[in-house]
């Protein structure tokens, strides 16, 4: 049996309504592709969450890692501060300037 804790982190950005889109695809179609290329082959998946309050779109990011390794070879050794490449924040309006980093105790499929 695999004794090594799947990490959940956690994360969130906002944008202005008229960049969200941009965003988005910008996460979808660069930023998580790239991060595979790059060899973060424990990064196993992606949730991209949005809200929108007031006037900016908040998203919310899980991303799922198969160890703490391969969250520090996505972040680097100091993991816990926030993964924004320099075209993504172009276009954020603000972001947490770091990550939350959880175990994953289970998930029940209803």
């Amino acid at each position: 049996m695999d004794e090594k804790p799947k990490i959940i982190r956690t994360w969130k950005g906002w944008t202005t309504i008229e960049n969200a889109t941009i965003y988005e695809n910008m996460l979808i179609n660069e930023v998580f592709p790239t991060v595979k290329k790059n060899g973060v082959d424990g990064l196993e998946k992606v949730s991209i969450s949005t809200k929108d309050v007031n006037d900016e779109m908040e998203f919310f990011l899980v991303l799922q890692f198969d160890s703490l390794k391969s969250v520090k070879k996505f972040a680097g050794e100091n993991y816990e501060m926030a993964y924004i490449p320099n075209n993504a924040k172009r276009v954020l309006k603000r972001y947490d300037k770091k990550a939350e980093h959880y175990e994953l105790v289970g998930e029940l499929i209803l």
